[in-house]
């Protein structure tokens, strides 16, 4: 297994404090059907909101991915709150936004396409593939629903339907005092969230409007669905599949929002095993419909 990391620029925030990509790039031997002779299809992983690229599952699903024939690049958005240890930039986490990550997605994909990621020779940027969890996933459907020729098919993990995801105590305390709070219960943090989120919200309006972006693909779609996950995110993936039935949708019974995992991650489990399973065999068969 090969295994580089890598930094990518991503720009500055008004502050000019700058703005980076931390990720890494695997590599694995290949599989009978992804030939390890050729360049490897390029399979980029998404993490959601609360989330970072060596979070939990994480590690162990790309590492699996790569395995099974891809070149797999788990990293962090630019403003997902961590750069060296665990959210240790709530600055940069305050200001993250809808836009910002959509302009990280199109950072890294080029960076992939001109070979500036590590073991660039083993990637095949013709054959891109999103895979998102939570927020991920409603980022990796807006990134694809605007990039219709660059990416050939997705999967999101208990991905959001709604671009909006606070509620309306929340919203008034933004709209009070120009931010507001979301607990992290793992790490005992108050993480700020600024009025620049809904801001940019207001100013794409239907662009960022999920599920209609979702009916609008032609690309191939896997949605995967723990059913033990909050009943807000189970309701949002009802709402994907009836309101985007030409694609396809996978209920894992007994999962929940994290597929049974934890962090630290100490042990795979049924439920992550089933979405990997299901990931492989839906993306495998895009590449090569004679799969």
């Amino acid at each position: 297994m090969a295994h580089k990391p890598f930094i990518l620029a991503a720009g500055q925030l008004a502050t000019g404090e700058p703005l980076f990509l931390r990720g890494d790039v695997r590599v694995g031997e290949g599989s009978e059907t992804v030939s390890s002779t050729r360049p490897k299809p390029v399979l980029v992983i998404c993490h959601g909101f609360k989330g970072f690229k060596d979070w939990g599952f994480f590690p162990y699903a790309a590492n699996r991915f790569a395995e099974e024939g891809f070149y797999t690049i788990t990293f962090n958005f630019s403003c997902n709150g961590v750069a060296e240890t665990d959210f240790d930039e709530l600055n940069k986490f305050a200001l993250n936004t809808y836009s910002r990550e959509q302009n990280d997605l199109a950072i890294l994909l080029e960076a992939a396409r001109s070979k500036q990621l590590p073991l660039s020779s083993h990637a095949d940027t013709g054959r891109v593939l999103l895979l998102g969890h939570s927020r991920g996933g409603g980022s990796s459907i807006l990134y694809a629903a605007d990039h219709p020729d660059e990416v050939k098919a997705m999967v999101t993990w208990n991905g959001i339907a709604k671009a909006d995801l606070f509620d309306d105590a929340f919203k008034e305390q933004i709209a009070s005092h120009g931010v507001a709070y979301v607990a992290n219960a793992r790490t005992k943090q108050e993480m700020p969230i600024r009025s620049t989120f809904y801001e940019d919200l207001e100013q794409h309006g239907e662009r960022y409007h999920i599920v209609k972006r979702l009916s609008e693909l032609t690309l191939p779609v896997l949605l995967v669905q723990g059913d033990q996950d909050s009943p807000r995110l189970v309701e949002g993936f009802e709402a994907m599949r009836l309101g985007a039935t030409q694609h396809k949708a996978a209920i894992i019974a007994g999962g929940n929002h994290t597929l049974g995992a934890v962090h630290p991650f100490v042990t795979t489990t049924p439920f992550l095993e089933e979405a990997i399973r299901l990931t492989v065999q839906f993306f495998k068969k895009a590449i090569d419909p004679s799969i």
